[in-house]
């Protein structure tokens, strides 16, 4: 799943809309496959970086791979360009964060 510059919803009383949050965060745990399943993210906003962050490593069916795992997904070096937003803000020069995370299995589920 790709989630590239999704509106930020600057107010808070718009949080509610993000596209990251811990109910939607079980809907799509439930649609990955374990092990199989990504959630891509890249933004170029911080504080939804951030915002976006907590709630995936506080998941407990999301695992953050590394810097260098990331890296190694071919898919990720296309993430800050494939979409007009993102080439938008690299011709200004603004910054811009990414981040994955594996679908992992239930640790509370009886094996």
């Amino acid at each position: 799943m790709f989630f590239l510059f999704p509106d930020p919803h600057f107010k808070k009383s718009k949080h509610k809309w993000r596209i990251i949050n811990q109910t939607l965060l079980a809907e799509y745990a439930y649609v990955l496959k374990v092990g199989v399943g990504r959630i891509y993210i890249a933004t170029d906003v911080h504080d939804l970086f951030e915002w976006m962050d907590s709630r995936l490593s506080s998941h407990p069916l999301f695992l953050k791979l590394s810097e260098e795992d990331a890296n190694q997904d071919p898919t990720v070096s296309l993430l800050f360009e494939s979409t007009e937003e993102g080439r938008k803000v690299s011709r200004a020069g603004g910054n811009k964060w990414k981040a994955v995370y594996q679908r992992i299995s239930d640790p509370y589920e009886a094996t």
